[in-house]
């Protein structure tokens, strides 16, 4: 899958792990590595799982069309379809088949 990132920033941060370590600490930064690896290897969205410990899961309300997949309690890594107009199913649901973009928007406790 294609992986962009919302700012120049977060790209040069998530591209070194020593970035990464300072940012977020060790335990976080080697599970971050971890779901970009996964996101960097699936074809589409639909290959990400959706089971733990990755969990690739679907935000609602205010973060509509917006993904996170699980980091460590109550941390995600939050990303969004990098598609304009977004792959749709006959039901309006995003057609997780067809999204082979994304653009990393960050680290959260959206909870």
């Amino acid at each position: 899958m294609d992986v962009s990132f919302r700012r120049r920033r977060l790209e040069r941060e998530f591209n070194s792990q020593k970035e990464l370590k300072r940012a977020h600490g060790d335990r976080r930064a080697k599970l971050i590595m971890m779901r970009m690896a996964v996101l960097l290897a699936a074809e589409s969205l639909a290959d990400v799982p959706s089971t733990p410990p990755d969990r690739r899961h679907l935000l609602t309300g205010n973060r509509d069309e917006t993904f996170a997949v699980d980091l460590d309690h109550p941390y995600r890594l939050i990303f969004e379809p990098d598609h304009d107009p977004i792959p749709r199913r006959s039901d309006s649901g995003i057609l997780l088949e067809s999204v082979t973009a994304i653009v990393v928007i960050g680290i959260e406790d959206y909870h």
